[in-house]
């Protein structure tokens, strides 16, 4: 029992990462990183790693990552101990839509 309630002490005091949601335009994506404007004007960084999953919204079969302008809904997650926020998934609609030919 002693070993129990230690364990669990162990488990409060270590640092949780602050799930989030990170919504807005892109305005640059490369492989490690992209940034979102947000609605208040804010520019947000967020890490993207190999194990962050893509989400189009007109292509579920697509495995793409969003390009700039795209509107993104990021589920991310911050750690505390170094303020970065990083992606676990993101959802996309593409912001450029084709006009027809004339």
């Amino acid at each position: 029992m002693l070993l129990t309630v230690l364990s669990l002490c162990l488990m409060a005091s270590s640092p949780v990462p602050e799930l989030l949601h990170v919504l807005g335009i892109v305005t640059s994506i490369d492989d490690k990183h992209m940034d979102v404007k947000t609605t208040k004007g804010q520019v947000v960084s967020v890490l993207l790693t190999k194990q962050v999953k893509y989400k189009n919204k007109n292509n579920p079969k697509s495995l793409d990552p969003p390009a700039v302008g795209d509107r993104v809904i990021i589920e991310a997650s911050r750690d505390e101990k170094n303020k970065k926020v990083t992606a676990t998934v993101v959802h996309y609609s593409p912001g450029s839509i084709s006009s027809p030919p004339q």
